[in-house]
């Protein structure tokens, strides 16, 4: 993976370590979901990327807001998202944070749980909730099981209850795990649906829309050991209109549909403009030399996710150099803080030459801290965007 077009300008343009972002291109992103998902209302899930000038960039193409808790609620609403098009999409929320998002306009809830639907209820009176479905996270970089949703036949008795407390149970919704790599997990999670959907029907629950989470993969990763991840987009796809389709069927009715998309429409628009803090070869325990190139850039800014993955590398100052494999890591005292797998970089590597960290758009700012080991998060850039 190369950088292109205007994100690769910014980044050579780029003298200081920061994030850039290429709004144009995370357009493209938002019209080709809407090409391949026609009416599909879309959500984006604002934790991947809770940048101001993603957020208005989308706001004024009609995209709205998954929101997890009060403020990103209030982020989105200072962006420019219409309250109505922002749904609170976390399941674990305290009564103050409901009360709050109620005040703040916000109608759409998610649940799981019978414990839940209470403090809504008593919180947000009136409220519309959707029930999460649990699922497997099979396939997923990261699976998102265990820790919400619930199963079928729990989910009817969760919206029954929200019926019974005065509620509006307006939908169901699944996530497949985040950079779900199968268009099986969406089948999975539509037979659940299906089989949801029908016996809400026989209890005499009509519901109106589906929310098919997140989990659409982004294009641009390679794997914990550098291989390029090639997800089967036009295979999700498919299985996601065919899906659309037999549960509009069964329902008899009309019933819209909603994604959260987050890393899909992100991760490949940005990049981590980082540098070189030093080359060094050193004995490992096996009694081996091995070479280590520490970046700026690391777990606690910018580069969180190599638990999973590794972001491809561009070294622009050395396009041709001969290559060797070392060990990448990042400034700070925490071991944790390294890529997983060597990678091969430019023998002739010098501190301060600059690395581009591609494809790291998503999440690189929202898992960022505020200062680990003395290290400052990245500020950024936002590139096109013209209205």
């Amino acid at each position: 993976m190369t950088a292109t077009g205007p994100l690769r300008d910014a980044l050579a343009a780029a003298t200081e370590d920061r994030l850039v972002y290429d709004l144009d291109g995370i357009g493209a992103s938002c019209a080709e979901l809407r090409r391949e998902l026609p009416g599909v209302h879309v959500r984006f899930a604002l934790k991947a990327c809770p940048v101001d000038e993603v957020l208005r960039y989308l706001a004024r193409r009609g995209i709205g807001v998954d929101a997890a808790g009060p403020e990103e609620i209030a982020q989105a609403v200072r962006a420019g998202v219409p309250v109505e098009r922002i749904h609170y999409g976390n399941t674990v929320k305290s009564d103050r944070n409901i009360a709050h998002a109620h005040r703040s306009g916000v109608r759409d809830y998610a649940t799981d749980s019978v414990e839940d639907v209470r403090a809504v209820a008593a919180h947000a009176p009136g409220a519309r909730v959707f029930c999460r479905l649990a699922t497997t996270g099979d396939g997923a970089l990261w699976g998102l099981s265990d820790k919400f949703g619930c199963a079928p036949a729990d989910a009817v008795d969760v919206l029954l209850a929200a019926w019974e407390a005065g509620l509006t149970p307006a939908g169901l919704s699944v996530h497949v795990g985040s950079q779900q790599m199968t268009a099986d997990a969406w089948q999975d999670a539509f037979a659940d649906l299906a089989q949801t959907l029908e016996a809400l029907r026989r209890r005499g629950v009509v519901l109106d829309h589906v929310n098919l989470g997140g989990g659409l993969p982004a294009r641009g990763y390679t794997d914990r050991y550098g291989t390029p991840l090639d997800p089967p987009l036009d295979k999700i796809f498919a299985v996601l209109r065919d899906g659309m389709q037999h549960l509009r069927d069964l329902h008899g009715g009309p019933l819209d549909f909603v994604v959260e998309p987050g890393r899909h429409l992100v991760a490949e628009h940005g990049a981590v403009r980082a540098h070189v803090v030093r080359t060094t070869r050193r004995r490992g325990p096996d009694g081996t030399y091995r070479r280590w190139l520490y970046l700026s850039a690391g777990r606690f800014n910018g580069l969180y996710e190599t638990d999973a993955l590794q972001y491809p590398l561009v070294f622009p100052t050395h396009p041709d150099a001969d290559r060797v494999p070392a060990r990448v890591a990042g400034p700070t005292c925490d071991s944790d803080d390294a890529f997983p797998a060597p990678v091969l970089v430019p023998a002739d590597l010098r501190s301060g030459d600059p690395v581009w960290a591609l494809a790291s758009g998503a999440y690189a700012a929202s898992y960022m801290t505020r200062g680990f080991n003395g290290f400052a998060p990245l500020p950024h850039t936002c590139v096109g965007g013209a209205r």
